[in-house]
């Protein structure tokens, strides 16, 4: 994922509440389950960090492999993670896309 694409997905991802949250249980077969539904249904999730604040970078890049996903951002305690879904909800201008190239 290119800068520009990356930038265009935070812009959009702006506006989002988080809908999974990984509390003291860490990252469990039950978040990686919701993330997995939450990525088909949205594409693009955010998802908030209760605990384990210290380690989010190696939590939220472990989620990203295990769902199959690209980290967008992390800011604070919420990562940012999206992946194409077959309804493809979520346009990327391929002018974007093809920056870097």
């Amino acid at each position: 994922m290119n800068s520009s694409v990356r930038s265009f997905l935070k812009a959009q991802a702006h506006a989002l509440k988080p809908v999974v949250m990984v509390g003291k249980g860490g990252l469990d077969n039950r978040i990686v389950t919701a993330m997995d539904q939450a990525l088909l249904s949205h594409e693009l999730v955010k998802v908030k960090f209760q605990a384990f604040k210290d380690e989010i970078r190696p939590l939220a890049e472990e989620l990203a492999v295990k769902t199959g996903s690209e980290l967008v951002s992390i800011i604070g305690f919420i990562a940012t993670f999206y992946r194409v879904s077959e309804g493809h909800l979520i346009h990327i201008p391929k002018d974007l896309a093809q920056k870097g190239e």
